[in-house]
């Protein structure tokens, strides 16, 4: 409401103006009448008024931007942080049906786009209505024939320009996706650097560049053709009213009907009007982005996650675990991973777990960690169902070490810390760097621990990368360990020493050892084979 408030004080004052050109106008064609002598201190009065109404105007327009559009750009923050925080509360499966692009794509563009109808839109539309409504106002007082003559072309160029902004947005967006082709390409060349060198290939993936950059060139080109139409639109517009009011005014002006300054008065109100009615049609193209934006955003709010937090108590875990006629399907695949399977682990044991490749080990691990909840049977922690215990508690008594290691683009050291949340003693990184085996690989690098690794830690082997992950699990203590093919990277010398390592840390933890290298069960209480 002040924001209206301060958009009608801005475009009265504004409009005012035309009232001080008008009599400054008549002021001067009466001296040349009459060939008197100018009254210098008359126009300086005239000067000063049009400066004062400019301040006046310009100190209520910065009012009105302070108000309406901090306004969207606090709607925004909070949109964008209740979007990502709902981000996190989703599960795997929705993460596997959706891609990272279009996450982003949400959280940003699509905010974005909301923003601009909070904001930029609904200010240009009380802007437009307060300023038809008094330069109307001003205009029927003068000249009711003349007022419609000069607003008759400016609803066409509304429409001109609505359809003009449709087609830019269209090939704006088509110049978007060009630009995501390229983006993804150059970014999934730089990440698989090594192996097309390895295999010779730079050739191949410059082409490939060139051909996604040309395309982009070509929509470029085709939005810039759009886009030259805009201003000659506006500016013949213009021109139009301008020559009306100059050819139907001046006869006015003759038959004594309005006075010359009127003429003056009402080419400034065109210029006035011009903007507001050609943002019309930027805004309604703006309104139709917003609403589809707000569709799409509105769609992933509402999604609910299918791992339902709803703890019956927050005990300690001791690692007790029992799989009792478990069965699990993937809804996207149909894939059925598990089916009756029965398995109890008792606390402190340490199970190993080997089979083929697809066989459900790993989703043995994610169902372990609730990462997926079963589609039949039930999983008993400790004697009760994993569903009562508190998720975010279950999953910090786990040291889970995945098949995929990720790698923050960080140093060394958070990255071993993160399962930490920050809260680790230098020793503690240490101790773990080494009983990982990764701390005499750790000290050849210039920084240490203080070691940026590049992205998803592109700068290190397979091997480093691993053991760091392995000391990011066992760094935070758990009650329960699971190593999803952890060693698959590393050499048998290197296996041994990890697991001769882990031996202690494993003593009176329940461990899952997951692996096709039997030598890396050796140590295990119990081997089962999916």
């Amino acid at each position: 409401m002040l924001g209206a408030l301060f958009v009608i004080l801005s475009t009265l004052f504004s409009i005012y103006q035309g009232v001080v050109v008008r009599n400054a106008t008549n002021e001067i064609v009466e001296l040349i009448a009459r060939h008197a002598q100018v009254d210098s201190m008359k126009f300086i009065v005239f000067g000063v008024t049009l400066l004062g109404l400019a301040l006046s105007s310009g100190f209520f327009l910065f009012l009105m931007r302070q108000t309406i559009i901090v306004m969207s750009r606090h709607i925004e923050f909070d949109q964008k942080n209740e979007m990502y925080a709902h981000y996190q509360t989703l599960d795997a499966s929705f993460y596997k049906n959706n891609s990272t692009g279009d996450l982003m794509n949400r959280i940003s563009e699509d905010v974005g786009k909301v923003r601009m109808y909070t904001g930029p839109a609904i200010m240009y539309l009380i802007n437009t209505f307060a300023t038809v409504v008094i330069v109307l106002v001003f205009m029927l007082k003068i000249n009711w024939q003349l007022s419609l003559l000069v607003f008759a072309p400016l609803p066409f160029l509304s429409f001109v320009i609505y359809k003009v902004s449709d087609l830019i947005n269209k090939r704006s967006t088509l110049v978007q996706q060009e630009l995501s082709k390229l983006t993804s390409h150059a970014q999934e060349t730089f990440s698989a650097i090594r192996v097309i060198k390895a295999y010779a290939r730079e050739k191949h993936y410059i082409k490939e560049l060139d051909s996604l950059n040309e395309n982009f060139k070509k929509q470029n080109l085709r939005l810039a053709i759009v886009e030259a139409f805009f201003q000659p639109v506006m500016v013949l517009m213009i021109g139009v009213s301008v020559i009306a009011t100059v050819w139907y005014g001046g006869r006015l002006v003759i038959n004594h009907t309005i006075e010359p300054g009127n003429i003056t008065e009402f080419i400034l109100y065109v210029y006035k009007l011009t903007w507001p009615f050609a943002s019309l049609g930027w805004v309604t193209s703006l309104v139709q982005r917003a609403s589809a934006s707000q569709t799409r955003i509105n769609e992933f709010l509402k999604t609910k996650s299918t791992i339902i937090n709803t703890p019956e108590f927050k005990q300690r875990i001791e690692g007790e675990i029992e799989f009792k006629n478990v069965g699990f399907i993937y809804a996207d695949s149909k894939i059925e991973a598990l089916k009756n399977l029965n398995l109890k682990i008792g606390k402190g044991k340490t199970i190993g777990i080997k089979g083929q490749i697809g066989a459900g080990k790993s989703t043995f691990a994610n169902l372990v960690t609730r990462l997926y909840d079963v589609t039949s049977g039930e999983i008993y922690v400790d004697g009760q169902p994993i569903k009562k215990y508190d998720l975010f508690e279950l999953r910090k008594s786990i040291g889970y070490v995945p098949q995929e290691v990720f790698l923050f683009s960080d140093t060394i050291r958070n990255n071993i810390g993160f399962s930490t949340g920050g809260s680790y003693t230098e020793q503690e990184i240490i101790q773990a760097a080494k009983d990982a085996g990764v701390y005499e690989n750790i000290m050849t690098f210039p920084e240490g621990f203080d070691t940026v690794v590049g992205e998803r830690g592109i700068t290190l082997s397979g091997g480093q990368k691993q053991r760091i992950s392995i000391a990011r699990a066992i760094i935070s203590k758990p009650q329960i360990l699971i190593f999803d093919d952890c060693l698959s990277a590393v050499d048998v010398e290197t296996e041994e020493l990890i697991l001769n390592n882990l031996k202690s840390i494993m003593k009176d933890k329940t461990s899952i050892i997951i692996s096709h290298r039997d030598s890396a069960l050796r140590y295990a209480d119990e081997i089962v084979e999916f």
